[in-house]
Formats: C-alpha cells, sequence, structure tokens
C-alpha cells in the first residue's frame, strides 16, 4: 500500500494550491480517503476526507467553502483544491487511507494507511 502526496509549494495569502495523492496497492472501494496537515509545533489536525462508495466529503470547519477535496477521472486519485488560502494554511499536508465507512471514524486521525507529506507555505 503506497500514498504518494505532491503539489505543494509557496503561494500568497488568497491564492490556490492544488495538491494529488496517488493511492497505489489495493483498491478503494470500502475505504476513505483523507487529508491532514501538521504545522509546526502543532498536532496534526483533519482537513478533509471522502468515502470512496458514495463520494460522501467532509470538512473542517477551518477550511469549509474554500478547499474541496474530489476523486480524479483516473483510478485513485484524490485531490484537494485550495483556494482562498491564509497564513494559518501553512502546514506539511498528508494523505491518508484506510477501510472506513463511519463520519466519526473517517474525521478523526486514526488512519493505518499514510503518505509523505507536501509542505504548503502561505507567505507574502
Amino acid at each position: 500500500v503506497q500514498l504518494q502526496a505532491s503539489g505543494g509549494g509557496l503561494v500568497q495569502p488568497g491564492g490556490s494550491l492544488r495538491l494529488s495523492c496517488q493511492v497505489s496497492g489495493f483498491t478503494l472501494d470500502y475505504y476513505a480517503v483523507a487529508w491532514f496537515r501538521q504545522a509546526p509545533g502543532k498536532e496534526r489536525e483533519f482537513v478533509a476526507a471522502m468515502r470512496w462508495s458514495d463520494r460522501n466529503t467532509y470538512y473542517a470547519d477551518s477550511v469549509k467553502g474554500r478547499f474541496t477535496i474530489s476523486r480524479g477521472d483516473a483510478k485513485s486519485t484524490v485531490f484537494l483544491q485550495m483556494n482562498r488560502l491564509r497564513p494559518e494554511d501553512t502546514a506539511v499536508y498528508y494523505c491518508a487511507a484506510d477501510r472506513l465507512t463511519i463520519k466519526s471514524t473517517i474525521v478523526q486521525d486514526g488512519y493505518n494507511y499514510w503518505g509523505q507529506g507536501t509542505l504548503v507555505t502561505v507567505s507574502s
């Protein structure tokens, strides 16, 4: 099982970035795929997730209305479109996957499969 995250970089406040997560090694039919982030000196926190089977999406309040999680046309690819970025969005972003179907578990930090992080820096 491998998750490969990419797309991070430096962006000015108000700008946009799109992160990608390529998942390989298993099929996602009964899985959820999520994005988490960890800012310097802070704990890792939930950002967004998608339940693969029905495409239900979940968002942290801090990103709701600005970030969108979606599936790619190609199998096993998940995107995180981040708009109206703020300096407080600066963090290392991680994608994660696990066989989770219940919302209460999908939005918590209990995933077993993780990709390497990709750094997002929002600064002028």
